[in-house]
């Protein structure tokens, strides 16, 4: 299994990054095909009480390497992926892992 991460950075406004994740962004995710599973997380922080690195987490799953470069090579991958830099004013850094 395969899953792609997006750590997003701290927003400037996590109000508006939060009403424009949850009403416009992921109604997009919902639209890719492939995609096994969706875990998202808001971070809460270090163990110790430090602030978290990052302020949300997605993770989208897929069966194979295969179907994970299917899906976001497609249309509705695509502009999922370039909806990012309508929201994630703190960034967005993606990373891509095997699921052992």
């Amino acid at each position: 299994m395969q899953k792609l991460t997006v750590l997003y950075g701290h927003p400037t406004d996590p109000e508006a990054f939060e009403k424009y994740y949850r009403d416009h962004h992921m109604p997009l995710v919902a639209k890719m095909k492939g995609v096994a599973k969706v875990e998202l997380t808001k971070m809460l922080g270090g163990p110790d009480g430090s602030p978290p690195e990052y302020y949300r987490m997605a993770e989208l799953y897929f069966s194979d390497a295969s179907q994970m470069q299917a899906t976001m090579g497609s249309p509705e991958g695509q502009a999922t992926a370039a909806d990012l830099a309508n929201f994630a004013t703190g960034g967005a850094k993606v990373i891509v892992g095997t699921v052992e």
